[in-house]
């Protein structure tokens, strides 16, 4: 379960497609002054101030966006030492549907199924596996992190972070955002196609170290999903567990 409420994090994180190999951040490059590298240069000079513009972009491309679906890999790093190691990293995938207002459905498929469902009042988290299902009846208060609201349609990035660019080249941009009010993460990195405004990948950086990424393909936008998918009837036999809600 604990992975499955991270999950959500990094889902409100912002956003959809699948991440492009081998994507280099801005200040990578060796210091070869050969001829071919000066054509290196503007794409550094520009990290310094396309941080504003692209998350301008960002804010239209997905204003627009009314509902979505997509496939994801989801890849979570667990802090053992002090580090973030590749090699305490777990892998899930599956698909996601986003609704504006305030839905959402991760039904996750490997390596064991699971599902977290909102339809804006009530949150679920369904394990299969062990026959029981939580309930949040206060959802938007459990979703209230400016990254979810961001991508349920109530959040505008530049109000809610605070936007430096890592890199900006041609086909992509790596954006880092800081929250502007107190969250249950330390920052993010999104991975943006700078023309279009869509997101290819979203990193989330909680407060102990962890590290979870997300990458989306296959994505739809606006295909009209029934509002009956994000609601969750739980199966006969399945214990329900009322969670209370967070005292602020």
């Amino acid at each position: 379960m604990g992975l499955l409420r991270l999950g959500l994090v990094v889902l409100g994180s912002v956003l959809l497609a699948a991440a492009p190999p081998g994507a280099r951040a801005a200040g990578e490059d060796g210091a070869d002054s050969s001829r071919s590298e000066p054509r290196e240069e503007p794409p550094k000079r520009r990290s310094l101030d396309c941080g504003p513009s692209t998350a301008r972009k960002v804010q239209s491309h997905y204003d627009g966006v009314r509902d979505l679906t997509a496939r994801f890999v989801q890849t979570t790093q667990v802090v053992s030492l002090g580090t973030a190691s590749a090699s305490n990293a777990t892998t899930s995938s599956g698909e996601v549907s986003f609704a504006k207002p305030g839905r959402m459905r991760w039904s996750y498929e490997s390596p064991e199924p699971s599902l977290v469902v909102t339809d804006g009042n009530d949150l679920w988290i369904y394990d299969p596996a062990s026959g029981e299902a939580q309930l949040f009846r206060a959802a938007e208060g459990f979703l209230s992190g400016a990254a979810l609201q961001f991508l349920l349609g109530q959040g505008e990035m530049t109000r809610d972070f605070r936007v430096r660019a890592l890199a900006c080249e041609a086909d992509h941009a790596l954006l880092d955002l800081r929250p502007r009010r107190p969250a249950a993460y330390e920052h993010l990195e999104i991975r943006v196609d700078p023309a279009t405004g869509e997101v290819k990948e979203t990193a989330v950086f909680d407060l102990v170290g962890n590290v979870t990424r997300v990458a989306f393909e296959q994505v739809k936008t606006n295909t009209g999903l029934a509002q009956e998918q994000f609601r969750f009837d739980p199966p006969p036999g399945v214990e329900v567990v009322e969670v209370p809600e967070a005292k602020q």
